[in-house]
């Protein structure tokens, strides 16, 4: 926990102390998440998993956001749920309740909380699946449990709120009534596209499995992380 005096009187090493524990809960849980999609590939089965990103929010944005929603900075660990935060990317919806299936069966962690902004998309358009789980962290004192959001997604998603979240940087929120109107058609042009794709969504997946066998092995570079972005 943090200590009673104050946030602007913490210096880095708190701050690195505090973080620790969540940077070893993603790194754990990419490399067990990317072993899903490996063994997926060893079946030769289509895998529900594109890839896997992860990152634990900076100081500066866990400050933000905990002014903005007036959580103390004592009760972070509890009320602030995505300083940990994955993000695993499918190429279909249906992949998605795929994940959130295995995701269900696994005892090496717990889910807390589950949202379907996929049925039921916020105001703006976004659409993801979230879980929040309690994962232990074995750490030299003890076990500690880490709170980590996972967000799953589709590509075509995932392009949407990416543009949006930059536009609400520079926004603040308040979008201009065209800009506004103008993210609400293209997220239902993205899911417009995902409804599309899920229809001919054997045909795709018949043609990757055979462009996938034809081709010479090289190593998967599906490890390769996408170029990481705050979460607000």
């Amino acid at each position: 926990m943090l200590n009673n005096k104050g946030v602007n009187k913490m210096v880095d090493n708190e701050w690195k102390l505090f973080l620790a524990p969540y940077e070893q809960a993603v790194s754990e849980l990419k490399v067990k998440l990317r072993s899903i999609r490996q063994q997926y590939k060893e079946n030769n089965l289509h895998t529900p998993i594109e890839f896997v990103t992860g990152r634990v929010k900076s100081m500066d944005s866990i400050l933000a956001k905990s002014k903005v929603r007036n959580i103390d900075v004592n009760h972070l660990e509890n009320d602030l749920q995505d300083i940990a935060g994955l993000r695993i990317m499918c190429q279909f919806v249906e992949d998605i309740y795929e994940v959130v299936d295995l995701l269900r069966q696994r005892n090496d962690f717990k889910i807390v909380q589950e949202r379907d902004y996929i049925e039921n998309k916020k105001a703006s358009g976004y659409r993801s699946y979230h879980l929040v789980i309690e994962y232990p962290v074995q750490l030299i004192a003890g076990e500690k449990m880490i709170l980590v959001e996972i967000q799953i997604r589709t590509l075509a998603m995932n392009f949407w709120a990416t543009i949006e979240h930059s536009l609400n940087y520079k926004y603040q929120g308040e979008f201009p009534e065209e800009i506004n109107t103008r993210l609400e058609l293209t997220a239902e042009a993205a899911y417009l596209l995902d409804e599309e794709m899920s229809k001919i969504r054997d045909e795709i997946q018949e043609a990757q499995h055979l462009f996938s066998y034809r081709r010479p092995q090289k190593k998967d570079n599906k490890d390769i992380e996408e170029p990481k972005k705050e979460d607000s």
